[in-house]
Parts: C-alpha cells; sequence; structure tokens
C-alpha cells in the first residue's frame, strides 16, 4: 500500500478528517476529535501509527516484522505500520478499519449516532 493509498483509506471513513496538531509534518486522521491514525508523509519507507487491541497487538508484532510497538504512543494500545511493501494491501486497510472503528466504539453515544 501506499501513503496516498493509506490517506484516501483513512479519509473514506465515515467523520474522519485530517488535522496537524503537531505541526506540518504530521499527518493525523481522527473521528469526532479522537486520533485514529498518524503519518509522517517525508518517513521512507511511510509509516503510520494505528490504535490496535492489546492481544491482536501483540499478535501481529509477532507474525510480521513490519509491524512494531507504537513509536511515541502508548505501545500496549498501538502499533507503527511500516509500508514497506511486505504487508498485503488487505491487512493495512483492516488495521485501519480496526483502529478507526476501536476509536467509535470508545465515542459518546451521541458522538456515534452522528456517524450514522
Amino acid at each position: 500500500m501506499t501513503l496516498p493509498d493509506l490517506i484516501e483509506h483513512c479519509l473514506a471513513k465515515k467523520g474522519a478528517e485530517e488535522t496537524t496538531p503537531f505541526g506540518p509534518d504530521v499527518l493525523v486522521y481522527k473521528v469526532c476529535g479522537k486520533m485514529f491514525a498518524l503519518t509522517v508523509p517525508d518517513d521512507v519507507p511511510p509509516r503510520v501509527n494505528l490504535k490496535c487491541d492489546p492481544d491482536r497487538a501483540l499478535e501481529l508484532r509477532d507474525k510480521y516484522d513490519a509491524i512494531i510497538p507504537g513509536y511515541h504512543m502508548n505501545k500496549r494500545h498501538w502499533n507503527t505500520v511500516c509500508l514497506d511493501g511486505t504487508l498485503p494491501d488487505d491487512l493495512v486497510r483492516d488495521l485501519i478499519d480496526h483502529s478507526y472503528d476501536l476509536v467509535v466504539s470508545g465515542l459518546k453515544k451521541v458522538d456515534r449516532g452522528r456517524l450514522g
């Protein structure tokens, strides 16, 4: 998966927005003000931090060299996914969806309702 593909998938999520709260060099994808993805576009190869269920996070790290504990994040709940071409695109899309779904499930009921 390429970085433009990743960005497109993040922005296709209902209610998703791209923000730059850490400065112009870091793109943060949020839903209802809560972060579900973070990337630095200048990284080579591209990487993205994604929220993940703690047990699944450990399994993914054991299975894939391109998935490591979240860089500068709570390592229990976040993974850094390296887009170096070794991960199937479907897996990366699934991990973005999983991150988004985890964040949405933690939103207040009224905010979830706004997403439809």
